[in-house]
């Protein structure tokens, strides 16, 4: 930081305007650093579209995001599980939000994405597994089309 010396009095002026740069500089960093929501969406799901869907009025105490494609992997927390072993993480899961404070796991939402092209019966079997956790509150998403 630079101090100028002005001829009329004593006082000396810091230039801050190298501190404004790099404050500047700091915060689109970070910007650029943090990844928002990514890591709860999955780019190669494709929702499908409904007329009926209504978003939900008020936010949960705690919400696991679950994508499942077609081919009953389900992306959580952007790693790959396969259907079958994701009581797992499931389970860490509840743990967590009991951490947090949501001792009920019937307050836990359960976000399911899954993609259009993913069989009925993959979407229940996951729900059947969420069900074995004792979770009982389940959001599908999917595109809302307007009449």
């Amino acid at each position: 930081m630079k101090f100028k010396k002005t001829t009329s009095s004593e006082i000396l002026e810091g230039d801050l305007t190298p501190m404004i740069d790099m404050t500047f500089q700091l915060i689109a960093f970070f910007m650029l650093l943090i990844n928002f929501s990514e890591i709860d969406r999955a780019e190669q799901i494709t929702l499908p579209s409904s007329v009926l869907a209504i978003p939900p009025t008020t936010p949960p105490d705690y919400q696991i995001i679950l994508n499942l494609e077609p081919d009953a992997t389900v992306v959580f927390e952007g790693e790959r599980i396969e259907l079958d072993f994701i009581d797992r993480r499931l389970a860490q899961q509840v743990k967590a939000a009991t951490r947090e404070g949501v001792f009920d796991p019937a307050k836990i939402a359960v976000v399911i994405r899954a993609h259009q092209d993913t069989p009925t019966g993959k979407v229940q079997k996951l729900i059947g597994i969420c069900q074995a956790e004792k979770l009982e509150s389940f959001n599908l998403r999917v595109i809302n089309r307007v009449n």
